[in-house]
């Protein structure tokens, strides 16, 4: 979030850009058609201030590093699995209440399976590894005692 508030003016007139979702004094939220758009002339080689501007936005009512932060953030959600995509809406943390049919419970378990064997297979090699500086330490405290 930025620490530059919009008016109550600034905030009537994005409200009018059809590139906005939702816009209030603390923030703004993009669609996810203007997302994609920014994502596609950037990788094009334009710069994001040019975009925000042809895309019918003031650049001094959003501010340069709000205009930065915003395509940072879209360039690094677009290299994720999940994209552009909110992720805000749905994602409570809770687990899933949902009813899984026998196939995906089945695969559910078995990567959970799979998982915790990996795990345990890591814990297992760093107790060695520790277990062998331990050994090493007291081998080289012996030495430098005599």
């Amino acid at each position: 979030m930025s620490y530059k508030q919009f008016t109550d003016k600034e905030v009537e007139i994005m409200r009018l850009n059809p590139n906005v979702k939702k816009v209030s004094n603390l923030g703004i939220t993009y669609t996810q058609e203007f997302k994609h758009h920014f994502i596609k002339e950037n990788q094009q080689g334009k710069w994001p201030r040019i975009i925000f501007q042809e895309s019918g936005f003031d650049i001094d009512v959003l501010g340069t590093n709000r205009i930065r932060a915003a395509g940072d953030r879209w360039r690094k959600a677009n290299k994720r699995a999940a994209g552009l995509r909110d992720t805000r809406k749905g994602s409570s943390g809770r687990p899933r209440t949902k009813n899984l049919t026998q196939e995906q419970l089945i695969a559910k378990l078995k990567a959970e399976n799979e998982y915790l064997k990996q795990e345990l297979e890591f814990r297992q090699e760093l107790e060695r590894l520790e277990r062998r500086v331990e050994r090493e330490a007291k081998l080289s405290r012996k030495r430098n005692s005599k």
